[in-house]
């Protein structure tokens, strides 16, 4: 007999609000459905309002861990929508701080899965370690989390001998404990017993559903937009794309410490090699009318940014899609055949950022099917009444 499970919008093993309900047979897992729109903040509507330079600011609080992430994407299609070249030592500080982001967001994500396997030695061994590399992207842009490190046509901060000193410094440490990560993580029997085989994704299965990051890495898809397009300094780094073929949770994790060894060889060439001269270079009020698409290489996977001018200070449109949002079809996939205490520990391989992809479609009355967008005004009045049980009053008629 099969049953219907609930998982959210509230639960214990979500820290944003989404809803997954779980068919299942027994313990067995038969089909999986996905429900957004718990946590929509409108950030691609507010962008229209706001200049080019403050959506830098807006664009940056898309998510915490990647917001150098959604920051430099966007930064990137407005230099390019205004024929900006920011100067090379410029791009090195930015991408710099790009790959310290990664390193931090890895560390995240490897003590999550730790956690969420049992292993709270490997979680709490990996989250001191993010204290170093969080001690560096604040000695570099004075922001441990939100880094506002960027402007259009370059960075806003500059790197000093003692700062790259210390940054070579804390990325010999992080080197060292890393490969000894690599050893734990893909030899102790006890935590590979608990996350090997589970959410499996076939490699055909992985390029049908059009993964991203180290979610499709880990199936055997060499996919990476820093080789594949290469972007700003990329070209000129040495470094690997890193997969592995067990596709499951252990190759998530392999593949994720394979890339803190990649991105540590990254930023000792970035901070050896760094370009002298200036840092940015002015950039113009307004954009030309056009339109961009920007790709950029976030931790979680491919981050696009499609933006839009019409000539004025402000973009006409601008679009997000985050890489957890592109990961949701093979998360459905990853569930199927699983169980239920699976659950947590195969969602969170991909490193889900929630209000990263976030949609409001439309509303749609369920008495007659109309769909209709409303304002903003009339939506809060639907939901203040929703929540006190109360009928609607004004123009605000679609039940939510």
């Amino acid at each position: 007999m099969s049953f219907e499970i609930p998982i959210g919008p509230q639960h214990p093993a979500l820290k944003e609000p989404i809803s997954l309900r779980m068919t299942v047979e027994g313990e067995v897992i038969t089909n999986a459905d996905i429900r957004l729109g718990y946590n929509h903040r409108g950030i691609e509507k507010v962008a229209e309002e706001k200049n080019w330079t403050q959506n830098i600011y807006l664009a940056e609080r898309i998510c915490g861990i990647c917001s150098h992430s959604h920051a430099t994407c966007y930064v990137q299609g407005v230099e390019k929508l205004m024929e900006l070249q920011p100067p090379r030592r410029g791009l090195y500080i930015r991408y710099l701080v790009s790959e310290l982001e990664r390193v931090h967001s890895h560390l995240l994500w490897l003590g999550v899965a730790g956690h969420e396997a049992g292993f709270d030695s490997f979680f709490m061994y990996v989250w001191r370690d993010r204290e170093i590399v969080m001690d560096l992207l604040e000695m570099i842009t004075g922001n441990r989390v939100h880094y506002a490190i960027n402007a259009i046509g370059g960075v806003r901060r500059d790197l000093d001998a003692g700062q790259k000193a210390k940054v070579l410094e804390g990325v010999a440490t992080l080197k060292k404990r890393s490969e000894y990560y690599l050893n734990l993580g893909g030899t102790e029997p006890s935590f590979v017993a608990r996350i090997a085989g589970v959410g499996r994704l076939s490699r055909e299965l992985a390029i049908a559903l059009c993964a991203t990051g180290p979610t499709a890495r880990a199936s055997g898809v060499a996919r990476d937009v820093r080789k594949e397009d290469p972007y700003a300094v990329y070209d000129e780094l040495d470094f690997e794309i890193c997969t592995a073929d067990t596709c499951d949770v252990l190759g998530r994790v392999v593949v994720r410490i394979k890339e803190l060894l990649e991105s540590y060889k990254m930023i000792e060439q970035m901070v050896r090699n760094l370009p002298a001269g200036d840092i940015a270079c002015k950039a113009p009020r307004k954009a030309k009318p056009g339109e961009v698409v920007s790709r950029y290489e976030a931790p979680r996977g491919e981050n696009i940014h499609y933006i839009r001018a019409n000539g004025t200070d402000r973009p006409e449109r601008l679009k997000v899609r985050a890489p957890t949002l592109g990961n949701y079809p093979a998360t459905v996939e990853m569930l199927k055949k699983g169980f239920i205490a699976d659950i947590p520990l195969i969602f969170a391989a991909i490193d889900p950022c929630i209000c990263c992809a976030e949609r409001a479609v439309a509303l749609i009355d369920a008495r007659g099917g109309e769909t209709a967008v409303v304002r903003m005004s009339d939506l809060r009045r639907q939901a203040i009444a929703r929540h006190l049980n109360a009928p609607v009053k004004g123009n605000a008629a679609w039940p939510l």
